[in-house]
């Protein structure tokens, strides 16, 4: 018992020393787990503090440019596990922005202004400070336009509004994934998690995430055989245009709106049936005559027969000067426009001219010897076209579907609008055809509607709805010479008269309703307020013709970039494209720009005798409104599709990293080429820079196109490729 006793009282005297022994080791773990706690989050303060001040950073730059040491040596100081929790830090943050980001709006995109302020903040921390040396002109011309092409690659890290729709794009773009030994690493794309869902723009949205995987834009070992297109429209194919169905569903909807094939197609658009010429060289395609068998078609000869404005004299197309559509001559009626409203100045405040429909381009031809750019628009319909005759003369001209989608226009860029006699029912369906020029017309823009023997029904709707979207008539006149009926309308310079309204029909649109949304999204039946703020486009009218192709707008945050994009194209333009490259340029009148930024090549060519279409992909930044602003035209475009043109329309194409670009954008990117060999007159030029792993099979594909090769320049992975397309077809 004594010893049970005494065992007992031990147990009792050791509990007060095992609790304080636990006490003890609990605050040691605690010590440990502070001090193991400030150890790792240390760096990771640094980390934020550098990323927050980018002092030291400077954005890539080319191979062959030469940085300042203290990069050089902020980099090797650097450890190499900071650099890889540096990147996982930024690489979460991004995705936090993403998603704080994220529009609910289908139909809102991203506007150039919108992007820089957005991120203004950041670009102003980001200025580069590194020294340039260029050993040549090549090095020159790749070097400053590094920062432009940093730009594009910042900007499609954002979500983009692709298709009337908002995609999100990985922080990344790609993963690169380990091939075991083979060297091409195959691109794919996950799709077993992409869901479409209706948006309100009426588009699909892709709620899914593509998994993108690098590889090779196009495979070196790959061959290529090509066939020709048998379709009904034969070598008149515009694919998104013709739907190739025959269901008298489909029939039914027959280029009443734009429509694309599930897959581009892969192969060659057949030459016209009596052959291809080359086309009369400008002026005289103006004002004489174009080649009969480059544009014939059937309705295009009874059109012929009922016109006198159009002859057909042997194998040429001729344009008699005493015949036009415009009783009393084509002159007559701009300088009775003119008379009408005397604050119209073509070819000085009226740059930038929309043309609906394609009827006797001779009001084209005139406007363009009075330094005004008109763009036409052809209403592809079941009748007759006229857009390849006016491709032919050498007039910019764009095929497009005009009924429920908006035009591929930003807002507010057409310093005029003109309907000669074009038959469309503008009061219909609620009258948003109208509504739709309203939003692409620029504030105190012109609205100039010549019709023949309306109806007193017809008259009494337009009324209404003009009065309805407060246009102003500023002239009613029927010329005794020309017998036609002009109306001129203008639309409003300011938000404060749609205040006065009494009924609010048609609404105003929502705040979150982006104007510049163009592709593939609904016309939308309300009106878009009146930029009223300098950071808008469309705020103020820019300058007269020719200073506004040299006066950068106001309301672009960052004109250094615009600045060294018109010296950029201004050097290569002059030292190499026309006079290295043995280019005929008195043979090059139609150009198209594939991936335009700010219309610093359109800008670099005005001296010649040649107009370029500007075409910014809807995956890039929205320049559009900057180059209209310029007094240059552009359109939207997505090349993963076809292009809204006849084939054979354009004699030069330049590409500057489109494909690059492009990469992980489109399923099938030969489908581009193949694109460029439809566009592209037999003799006619591609100018293509890009990288050499692009520009290397690239070559091989337009050679088994019979395309000549007529010269290839690369340095530091870095490339042009210029080739002719000839006659060949299959």
């Amino acid at each position: 018992m004594a010893i049970a006793r005494l065992a007992r009282l031990g147990r009792q005297a050791k509990r007060p020393h095992g609790l304080c022994i636990k006490m003890s080791a609990v605050a040691i773990l605690g010590l440990c787990f502070i001090f193991v706690w400030s150890m790792f989050s240390s760096p990771a303060n640094s980390v934020t503090s550098q990323r927050e001040s980018f002092d030291d950073i400077s954005e890539p730059v080319a191979a062959n440019t030469k940085v300042t040491n203290s990069w050089i040596q902020s980099q090797e100081k650097r450890p190499q596990k900071h650099n890889q929790e540096e990147d996982k830090k930024a690489k979460l943050e991004s995705d936090l922005e993403k998603k704080d980001e994220k529009k609910v709006n289908g139909s809102v995109s991203v506007s150039v202004h919108k992007h820089e302020s957005k991120k203004k903040n950041e670009k102003d921390a980001k200025k580069v400070k590194h020294n340039v040396k260029s050993p040549n002109e090549e090095t020159n011309e790749k070097t400053e336009i590094d920062d432009l092409e940093n730009e594009n690659d910042e900007e499609l890290e954002e979500g983009l509004v692709v298709d009337g729709k908002e995609e999100e794009f990985n922080s990344e773009g790609e993963v690169i994934v380990d091939t075991e030994g083979n060297d091409n690493l195959i691109q794919q794309e996950n799709e077993e998690s992409v869901e479409k869902v209706e948006g309100e723009s009426g588009g699909s949205t892709s709620t899914g995430k593509k998994r993108k995987i690098k590889g090779p834009v196009f495979y070196p070992k790959s061959h290529y055989s090509w066939k020709l297109c048998s379709t009904r429209s034969k070598q008149n194919y515009i694919p998104c245009i013709d739907i190739e169905s025959g269901t008298a569903k489909f029939l039914s909807h027959r280029h009443r709106e734009r429509s694309c094939p599930r897959s581009p197609p892969i192969c060659l658009v057949p030459l016209p049936h009596a052959g291809y010429g080359p086309p009369v060289p400008w002026p005289d395609s103006k004002s004489k005559q174009i080649l009969y068998k480059n544009v014939a078609h059937p309705k295009l000869a009874a059109y012929i027969k009922k016109h006198n404005w159009l002859v057909e004299d042997g194998e040429h197309l001729t344009f008699p000067q005493n015949q036009s559509e415009f009783k009393g001559g084509v002159l007559h009626y701009l300088e009775s426009i003119e008379e009408m409203v005397p604050d119209i100045e073509w070819g000085k405040n009226i740059r930038v001219v929309l043309d609906m429909g394609c009827g006797d381009e001779s009001f084209v031809a005139s406007l363009l010897d009075k330094e005004v750019l008109t763009l036409s628009l052809g209403l592809k319909d079941d009748l007759v076209d006229l857009a390849q005759v006016s491709l032919e003369r050498g007039f910019p001209t764009v095929v497009s579907p005009f009924g429920s989608r908006r035009l591929p226009f930003p807002s507010g860029v057409f310093d005029a609008i003109h309907c000669g006699g074009c038959s469309i029912s503008w009061h219909s369906n609620g009258g948003k055809l109208l509504l739709e020029m309203n939003r692409i017309l620029r504030p105190g823009g012109y609205f100039i509607l010549s019709t023949k023997h309306d109806s007193i029904e017809e008259e009494e709707a337009m009324t209404a709805l003009t009065a309805s979207i407060c246009w102003n008539i500023l002239a009613h006149k029927t010329d005794e010479v020309s017998e036609v009926g002009v109306k001129i309308y203008q639309k409003p310079e300011s938000n404060d008269i749609y205040e006065l309204r009494r009924k609010k029909n048609p609404p105003l649109c929502k705040e979150n309703e982006n104007p510049d949304a163009a592709w593939y999204v609904p016309m939308k039946n309300c009106l878009h307020t009146i930029p009223s703020s300098i950071e808008q486009h469309g705020a103020e009218w820019p300058e007269e013709w020719p200073k506004r192709l040299e006066t950068y707008p106001d309301w672009l945050n960052d004109k250094e970039k615009l600045i060294a994009d018109t010296n950029h194209w201004k050097a290569i333009t002059d030292k190499s494209y026309l006079t290295g490259m043995g280019i005929d340029w008195s043979n090059i009148r139609n150009v198209m720009d594939m991936k335009a930024i700010y219309g610093g090549f359109a800008a670099a060519l005005t001296q010649q005798k040649v107009w370029v279409m500007n075409v910014v992909p809807v995956h890039a930044p929205d320049t559009l409104p900057v180059i209209y602003d310029r007094g240059l035209v552009g359109v939207y475009h997505d090349w993963c599709e076809s292009f809204g043109t006849y084939p054979r329309s354009y004699d030069l194409l330049h590409a500057d990293h489109l494909f690059s670009r492009l990469k992980n954008s489109c399923k099938q990117p030969v489908s581009i080429v193949v694109e460029m060999d439809r566009l592209l007159r037999p003799g006619g030029w591609a100018i293509l820079r890009d990288k050499v792993e692009i520009l290397d099979p690239l070559e091989g594909i337009l050679r088994s196109m019979h395309w000549e090769i007529r010269m290839t320049y690369a340095q530091n992975k870095e490339g042009i490729l210029c080739a002719q397309k000839t006659s060949w077809r299959p």
